[in-house]
C-alpha cells in the first residue's frame, strides 16, 4: 500500500480556507443563540451605521421636491423676502402668504385659569426603562402607561404585540392607540395633537397621567450630535420650579424633572401630539376634561393655529418644525394640498440650515404625513423621491415599513406594479403583519 504525503504548505493552503469555513459557521451558530443575540445585534447594527454614515453624513441628504408650488406663489413667496416684517425672518426664511407676521398664542408655561394644587406627583406609577431592548422606549412607556390602570403586563408583552420587529425603529401613536383598543380589556385610549402645559397640568391634577412623544439633540453611538424621537410619560408637576415630572425610560430614569419650557422645545418637533390611556369607566370624566380636546377635529385645528403662528415666529431648526407641524395638522384635517405646500416650504428651511447638525435627519423615520400629502395630491414622483432618500440616505437598512408602504403606492399609481409589490413584501419583512401593506397585496391579488 502506497501512502502519499502532501507538502506541508500544501496542507496548509487546503486546511486554512476549511478552518476558516468552520469558524465562520461557528460564529454564524452563536450570533442567532437568543442570549448572545440580543447582545451583538444592536453592536452589529451600531457597527454596520457608523461605516455608513462615515461614508455618507446622512445630515448631508436632502430631499427637493420635484413638483414645485406654483409659480404664483413662488412669485409671493419672493416678494415677501424683499419686503420683511417685524417678525419675518432672514431673505432664506419667507413668509408664507395666507399667514399674518402677528403671531397667535402659541404653547407657553402659563398658570392654568383654574385652582390646581402648586404640585402632583401621581402614586403608583410602575417604572420601566427601555435598556437592553431595541428601540423600546414606545412600549416602555405604554406599559407605564397600562400599568398604571391595574393592567399585568409590562413592556415586552407590548412590544410583542406593537413592535413585532426588533429593528423597528418607531412605534406611531395609532399603534399604541389600536394595541390598547382592541387587546387591553377594560382600558382604553386616545391620540390627540396640539396639546399644551396647562392641559397636561389639569389632566394629571385630575389622575390622569399623560403620555407624550418628544424630539431631542443627543451625541448618538456615531459620537454625533443628532436628533431622535422618544416618549415620555408624563405624572407630576411642580409650579413653583416649572417643571413636569416625567419617567424617562432611556436616559434620565424616573421622577425627572424637566422644565415646561424645555419640554415645550421637544414637544414642538412632533405637533404638541399626546395620548391618554384610561378605564372606560371614567371615558366621560377623561372627555369632560379634556374640555375642546375631545373633538379630534378641533384639536388639530388648534395644532394647526399655533404651527401657522411659530412659523412666523420661530428662527432655524424649530421653524422647520413649525412649518412641518402645518403640513401635519393639515393632513389631519384632511386638508392635502395646503400640507403638501406647508411640507414643500418645511423641506426648503430644512435645506438652508446653516448648521448641518442640526437637521433632524430622522423626521421620516417617526412621521409620515409628507408621504400622504403628495400621494393624495398625485405627486407620486415627489413620494418616492422623498422615501428613497429617506430609505437610501438617512438610514443604515431600509427597515421602514411606512417609507416602504408609501413608496409601494406611489410606483403602482405610476405603473410600476413589480417594484411595487417588492416595497410592500419588504415592508412586511422589516414589519410583519403590517396591515396596509398586506391589505395592497391583496388588492392585487399575491399571497403575502
Amino acid at each position: 500500500m502506497i501512502r502519499m504525503r502532501l507538502p506541508k504548505a500544501t496542507s496548509l493552503a487546503i486546511a486554512a480556507p476549511l478552518l476558516c469555513l468552520l469558524l465562520t459557521l461557528l460564529a454564524a451558530g452563536l450570533y442567532n443563540v437568543p442570549f448572545i443575540h440580543d447582545r451583538l445585534a444592536v453592536r452589529v447594527d451600531n457597527w454596520r451605521a457608523q461605516v455608513k454614515y462615515a461614508l455618507n453624513p446622512p445630515e448631508q441628504a436632502v430631499f427637493i421636491p420635484q413638483s414645485t408650488i406654483d409659480t404664483a406663489l413662488q412669485a409671493t413667496l419672493q416678494a415677501d423676502r424683499a419686503a420683511p416684517t417685524a417678525t419675518a425672518e432672514p431673505s432664506s426664511t419667507p413668509t408664507r402668504p395666507g399667514v399674518t407676521a402677528t403671531p397667535e398664542p402659541t404653547p407657553t408655561a402659563t398658570i392654568t385659569p383654574t385652582a390646581l394644587p402648586e404640585s402632583v406627583r401621581l402614586s403608583g406609577v410602575k417604572y420601566e426603562h427601555q435598556h437592553n431592548r431595541w428601540n423600546y422606549c414606545g412600549p416602555a412607556n405604554l406599559a407605564m402607561a397600562l400599568t398604571f390602570w391595574g393592567w399585568k403586563g409590562d413592556r415586552d408583552v407590548v412590544g410583542a404585540a406593537i413592535k413585532a420587529a426588533e429593528k423597528d425603529k418607531n412605534v406611531m401613536p395609532y399603534e399604541m392607540e389600536d394595541f390598547v383598543d382592541s387587546q387591553v380589556e377594560g382600558l382604553g385610549a386616545l391620540v390627540r395633537q396640539g396639546g399644551d402645559i396647562a392641559l397636561v397640568k389639569r389632566m394629571v391634577a385630575a389622575g390622569f397621567p399623560v403620555l407624550a412623544e418628544k424630539g431631542y439633540y443627543e451625541y448618538d453611538y456615531n459620537g454625533k450630535l443628532g436628533w431622535m424621537g422618544h416618549y415620555q410619560f408624563i405624572t407630576g408637576y411642580d409650579e413653583a420650579q416649572g417643571v413636569l415630572i416625567v419617567q424617562d425610560t432611556y436616559r434620565d430614569g424616573p421622577d425627572h424633572p424637566v422644565a415646561y419650557q424645555d419640554f415645550i422645545t421637544g414637544w414642538r418637533s412632533f405637533n404638541y401630539i399626546f395620548l391618554m390611556t384610561y378605564p372606560l369607566e371614567r371615558e366621560a370624566e377623561v372627555l369632560a376634561l379634556l374640555g375642546e380636546w375631545a373633538d379630534p377635529q378641533w384639536a388639530s385645528r388648534r395644532a394647526l393655529e399655533v404651527a401657522q403662528a411659530e412659523a412666523q415666529a420661530l428662527t432655524g431648526v424649530d421653524q422647520f418644525f413649525a412649518w412641518f407641524n402645518v403640513g401635519t395638522s393639515h393632513v389631519s384635517l384632511f386638508e392635502y394640498f395646503d400640507a403638501a405646500i406647508a411640507y414643500d416650504y418645511a423641506f426648503q428651511l430644512y435645506a438652508a440650515l446653516p448648521d448641518k447638525e442640526m437637521r433632524p435627519f430622522r423626521m421620516m423615520w417617526y412621521q409620515t404625513g409628507p408621504y400622504k400629502a403628495y400621494y393624495y395630491t398625485n405627486r407620486f414622483q415627489d413620494v418616492i423621491a422623498l422615501a428613497d432618500t429617506t430609505l437610501r440616505d438617512t438610514i443604515s437598512e431600509p427597515v421602514l415599513e411606512e417609507s416602504l408602504y408609501w413608496r409601494g403606492m406611489a410606483k403602482l399609481a405610476v405603473g410600476d406594479s413589480d417594484s411595487a409589490i417588492r416595497d410592500f413584501q419588504d415592508s412586511l419583512k422589516w414589519h410583519p403583519g403590517f396591515a396596509p401593506s398586506l391589505q395592497a397585496l391583496t388588492k392585487l391579488g399575491i399571497v403575502p
